[in-house]
Order: C-alpha cells, then sequence, then structure tokens
C-alpha cells in the first residue's frame, strides 16, 4: 500500500475506533457478542476461529421482510463494531485453557493439539468452548458470554471431500451483472435469497456418496467478506445444504493489501491448497462457476496436487466468453486426467458423478425432483 494511503488508512482505524469507545463510554453501544465460525481440522489438530463484536440487533431472516428491512441489516452486518484486545478463553474437551486476545479487527483464531476430543455433533462436527474474560476499557465484560466453536473433522471411512464456491454455484447471485447482484445482495436475506435448483439434493447426494453415512465432508470457499457470515450460515441451514466451514476474506485486511495480495484468486487459491494439506489422503471434487476465476483457481489446483481431483464441476452462467475460458481449461486438464465439466444445472453434474462412481445412479431422481420443485417456487 502506498504510504500516503497506509497513513489514511491508520488515521481511519483509529478513528473508527475511538467513535466506538466514545460510544461505549455513553452507553451507545449494543452488548457484546461472540461470533464463532465453523471452522476444521484433524483428531491431531483443532482449528478455532471466530470474533467479538457489539451485538448487531439483526434478527430471524422472514420472507415477508421489507427490502428496506433487509438493506437496513446488511449495513448493519459491515458497520461493525469489533473488539479488540479482548481476553477469551479457548477449552477443549482435555479440559486445558488456552488464553488468547483478539486482534485488531475482533478476530480470534487459534490451532490447537487436544489430548482427547469431544464427542461429535451430527457425525463431523466436535464443539470447542469459547467463554470471554475480560473486554477492554470501556466495554463491560458481561458475566458468563461463552459460545461453542464448531470444527469439522472428516472420518477416517470419508469417500473424498468436496470444495465448492457460492456465489453463482450455490446461491442465485448474478455475479456477472453488477446491478442485478447489488439488488440482490442487499435487498434480500437468507429466506429471500434463492439456491439453484436442485443443488441441495446433489450436494446431499455427494455428502453421502456410495457409503451413504453422510461423511463426505464440504468446505465453501468463496470471496464474501466474514461480515457476511451469519447470512452465509442461515442460508445453508435454510435450504437444508450440508453445512461447512465457511473460508471467507477479511474486508479489513483486504483494503490494507495490494490488489494483487488480496485477489479473489489468490484467495481462493490458498484456501484450497490448505485443505488439501491438511487433509493429505483425501481426495477431493471441486464446483464452482463460469462467472469469474473458477476454472482457473481449479487448474492451478490440479498442478499443485496431482492425483488429488475426482472431478470438477463449472456451473454455465450463460455468457459465451466465460464458456469458451472454461472449455480451453478443460482441454488443458485432459493430460492431467481430470475431467472439467461446465454443466447447465444440477442434474448434468450429478448424472456425471453417477457414471463415475461418485454416487449412486438412484440418486439422479431425487436430484431431478428438486430441481423441478425448485423451478416452480423460483
Amino acid at each position: 500500500m502506498p504510504p500516503i494511503r497506509q497513513k489514511f488508512h491508520d488515521w481511519a482505524e483509529s478513528a473508527d475506533d475511538s467513535l466506538t469507545r466514545l460510544r461505549a463510554r455513553l452507553g451507545l453501544l449494543h452488548p457484546l457478542q461472540l461470533v464463532p465460525y465453523r471452522s476444521y481440522g484433524t483428531p491431531e489438530r483443532l482449528y478455532v476461529k471466530g470474533r467479538l463484536l457489539t451485538d448487531k440487533g439483526i434478527g430471524e431472516p422472514d420472507p415477508a421482510d421489507s427490502r428496506w428491512h433487509n438493506l437496513l441489516n446488511m449495513y448493519r452486518r459491515f458497520d461493525s463494531n469489533e473488539i479488540a484486545g479482548a481476553q477469551l478463553s479457548v477449552r477443549p474437551a482435555d479440559g486445558s485453557e488456552h488464553p488468547i486476545l483478539t486482534d485488531e479487527e475482533g478476530y480470534f483464531t487459534l490451532n490447537l493439539a487436544p489430548q482427547t476430543l469431544p464427542t461429535p455433533v451430527d457425525f463431523l462436527w466436535y464443539p470447542v468452548a469459547v467463554q470471554l474474560l475480560k473486554a477492554p476499557a470501556p466495554f463491560p465484560t458481561p458475566p458468563d458470554l461463552r459460545t461453542r466453536a464448531m470444527v469439522l473433522i472428516p472420518p477416517a471411512d470419508a469417500e473424498y471431500g468436496i470444495i465448492s464456491d457460492l456465489d453463482d454455484t450455490v446461491i442465485q447471485t448474478s455475479a456477472t451483472d453488477l446491478l442485478r447482484m447489488a439488488r440482490t445482495v442487499l435487498l434480500r436475506n437468507a429466506r429471500s435469497r434463492l439456491p439453484f435448483a436442485g443443488v441441495a439434493e446433489f450436494y446431499r447426494q455427494l455428502q453421502l456418496g456410495r457409503n451413504g453415512r453422510r461423511n463426505n465432508p464440504f468446505f465453501y470457499v468463496s470471496s464474501s467478506p466474514w461480515n457476511l457470515y451469519d447470512l452465509l450460515d442461515d442460508f445453508l441451514a435454510l435450504n437444508d445444504i450440508p453445512p461447512g466451514p465457511l473460508l471467507l476474506r477479511d474486508a479489513g485486511l483486504q483494503r490494507r493489501q495490494t490488489a494483487a495480495a488480496s485477489s479473489h484468486h489468490a484467495h481462493k487459491l490458498q484456501e484450497i491448497d490448505n485443505l488439501l494439506l491438511t487433509y493429505a489422503l483425501l481426495p477431493f471434487i471441486l464446483i464452482g462457476d463460469s462467472g469469474q476465476e473458477d476454472a482457473n483457481i481449479y487448474r492451478e489446483v490440479v498442478r499443485r496436487h496431482p492425483g488429488r481431483i475426482l472431478a470438477i464441476y463449472i456451473r454455465d452462467v450463460n455468457r459465451a466468453d466465460r464458456a469458451a475460458l472454461v472449455e480451453q481449461v478443460r482441454e488443458d486438464l485432459r493430460n492431467d486426467k481430470v475431467e472439467m465439466l461446465l454443466v447447465q444445472d444440477t442434474v448434468q453434474a450429478a448424472e456425471h458423478a453417477a457414471a463415475t462412481g461418485l454416487i449412486f445412479h438412484q440418486a439422479i431422481p431425487a436430484v431431478k425432483e428438486e430441481k423441478a420443485k425448485d423451478e416452480v417456487e423460483d
């Protein structure tokens, strides 16, 4: 970042922090809130992540919420009052206690090496206790403010993992049309935003795989900022789409980095690299769309991790120039023996997955049925 921009950024950060502290002294802030993020790990290592903010006052989403109500909630998400320098305690199931301070953006991250694991929740998820010990002055420390951070650990019999984009892959966003995208993102909530037809059933079938045990883990890699975490996590739950760690970007960090270092491409590639290194014995399926750089990113993943990728599905956003790019990448990958498909819908992807032994053929009618139902409701 150029020196002048850096100085302006530092001044803006300092002014924002001073304003937040003034509002706290005047009693104008909502109570503090611990926000845990779904993360991932192994039996030997747990990665815990979350954020300490003032409560944004965002209620449960409702399809009847007005556009103005949704826009106001979106403003609240980005007008966050993050609490830096708070003392937290992270306690895994082995009874150990790990103190940590929140950083300048209110985040806390910790890698743990637990002696024992807690009982998993819903096959894959392991809870880790997090408690606020002391907030920095002038913020009052609420009594007994605690939460559970959920950490995904794939079981030993997982067949493969799935790494999926979100915008225009799972959620209808229209990222190639800025005006439509702005209306969708700003004026809709987790209940009024729409999934692509049949995507939930297709993803559920991938999670089941061929052993039928719901053991195949999902990971969602997106360039959306962490401020949207609650909306995206709610969206997955409300549409019965398999939950997974949401690997998003820090909006504040993006402002501080150079454009190249904080790019969509670099962020997604780094997160996917981390996943494949963490689960060195697990093959993966990659799912994205043709609207941005997913095809190029996934080609680089294949080259960096030969033999690890089983299939790549790219949803067609119906732009000829983007389709031509995907076709070029598909040809490039022939020598790598990895098939990249440009698919029109989830049924086409499910049919390929069944033909290659990733899911059962009997799963296809369920995907078709849900796709037809979603198209009627759209």
